[in-house]
């Protein structure tokens, strides 16, 4: 298998898997290449991806490698949450997204596009968020009602995603195994008759059979 190919069908496999896959389990699906071809495979593919600012990265996680959303857009990701529902507490933040936000809020207060706002009546008294002018002049917005509609994101979110998963199911195709065209066989439907060509050569018989009907011949002629 090739490089290039080689590169294709691991992000096929990653991009299937949606988790950490570990080297050798990649190795019993890719038999006979190598591990040490398919760690280079990978290092390329990484590179590739920051190289090529792409929606996805290619990181070694948990004794394997995944498919993750760049740390890059994740801080977006957080900053949108906090602006749709702000004041909004870190263990809320976290419960929508399902990952640790601590090190992402704590970057976005850093650029001062998020304060703190408070602390909510609840137990532990959690901080709250919000966004703060800086986030709307950075954005361009006049308020928050500026901001654009939900469903407007939602339907750009969900054409990016179908993009990026038919270009790979495209990869998958182009690059999976060809497989043999078997047609079954019909068993209520009736063979097809054989044909035989003008000129074709009697069926052969055998020499016991020959030496009967020369017999009767003989046989007959007496008798007329």
């Amino acid at each position: 298998m090739d490089e290039e190919r080689l590169k294709a069908v691991l992000e096929s496999l990653l991009f299937a898997a949606g988790e950490p896959v570990s080297l050798a389990r990649l190795a019993a699906v890719l038999d006979p290449v190598t591990k040490e071809a398919i760690r280079k495979a990978l290092g390329d593919l990484k590179a590739g991806f920051y190289r090529e600012g792409r929606g996805v990265m290619l990181d070694e996680v948990a004794g394997g490698f995944q498919l993750r959303t760049p740390k890059e857009h994740a801080l977006y990701v957080r900053l949108a949450i906090i602006a749709y529902r702000q004041p909004i507490t870190r263990p809320e933040i976290e419960q929508l997204r399902g990952v640790d936000s601590g090190a992402v809020l704590e970057t976005l207060t850093e650029r001062r596009l998020v304060k703190i706002a408070g602390r909510k009546e609840a137990p532990g008294r959690p901080l709250m968020y919000a966004t703060t002018s800086e986030f709307l002049q950075t954005f361009g917005l006049k308020d928050l009602d500026s901001l654009p509609d939900l469903v407007e994101l939602r339907e750009v979110e969900q054409q990016i995603e179908n993009a990026e998963q038919e270009r790979l199911a495209e990869q998958v195709e182009e690059h999976a195994p060809e497989q043999l065209d078997l047609m079954p066989v019909d068993a209520g439907q009736p063979e097809p008759a054989i044909i035989e060509p003008e000129g074709a050569v009697a069926e052969e018989v055998s020499p016991a059979e020959s030496e009967s009907e020369s017999k009767q011949s003989g046989e007959d002629e007496t008798s007329s």
